[in-house]
């Protein structure tokens, strides 16, 4: 299964030392779940104050800068990660540096058939491929 895992915390929270800490911990850690089958995709963020919130309503979009909710803690990364289950996941969790300063949240992915990169979508565009031209 996949599961995302959404890295909450204060921005202000964290030194720049601190910071970089844990840029290179995280890094450590993907290297670590790319050898045992884990890893999938990680990413900090850049800061909330870059952000920018689209909404359509009646079809007009509404865009605003910032986010889309003043919060005490911002989403600043994640991991994208397969695990045998919400266990392992959670086991995995535990192991990603913000978890010190904030919150990591599991969310497990639902993988829609025909999305580019799922499996379904890679045998249809192999038999695309693979068809004599008209």
């Amino acid at each position: 299964m996949k599961f995302m895992l959404l890295i909450y915390g204060a921005e202000n929270a964290w030194s720049e030392s601190e910071r970089n800490a844990c840029y290179a911990e995280s890094a450590q850690l993907a290297r670590d779940l790319s050898v045992s089958g884990h890893y999938l995709g990680a990413s900090p963020l850049k800061s909330v104050v870059t952000a920018t919130s689209v909404q359509v309503r009646d079809g007009k979009p509404i865009i605003t800068d910032g986010p889309f909710a003043e919060t005490r803690e911002q989403l600043g990364g994640f991991f994208l990660i397969e695990a045998r289950d919400h266990d392992e996941a959670v086991q995995i969790a535990q192991r990603v540096p913000g978890a010190k300063f904030g919150t990591v949240e599991i969310r497990p992915v639902i993988e829609i058939p025909g999305l580019p990169g799922t499996p379904s979508s890679q045998s249809a565009q192999s038999a695309l491929q693979s068809s004599p031209a008209d």
